[in-house]
């Protein structure tokens, strides 16, 4: 008899999820260090939670100013717009860790539904 392993039971979760899903999942996670990090002083905690706020929305930057995009270019406008003023927010001495949540959220949302 065998049992499913922890990395097979995420593996499987990973396969029934669309590929929509599977972004609003690293949002999710990125919000959560975030929200992690707004209620401690961790300096370390903090810089860690931003730093990966930063990678994702350079990342979606990147993606949405990508000739090769098939998204529509007034929304992919939009979504680069945003990116933009996420990675302003981040680069603050003192970002507001709430508004950057808010954002996140707002994304995995509108992916998953």
């Amino acid at each position: 008899m065998s049992f499913a392993t922890n990395s097979d039971a995420a593996g499987s979760y990973r396969r029934q999820l669309t590929p929509k899903q599977m972004e609003a999942e690293v949002y999710g996670r990125t919000t959560r260090a975030l929200r992690e990090a707004a209620g401690t002083e961790n300096t370390l905690v903090r810089a860690r939670a931003l730093a990966d706020n930063r990678r994702l929305w350079d990342a979606v930057l990147s993606a949405v100013i990508d000739p090769g995009n098939r998204l529509p270019v007034a929304l992919r406008a939009q979504i680069a717009s945003l990116a933009r003023s996420v990675l302003r927010e981040c680069d603050l001495e003192a970002p507001d860790m709430d508004h950057l949540i808010d954002v996140n959220e707002q994304i995995a949302a509108a992916l998953w539904a």
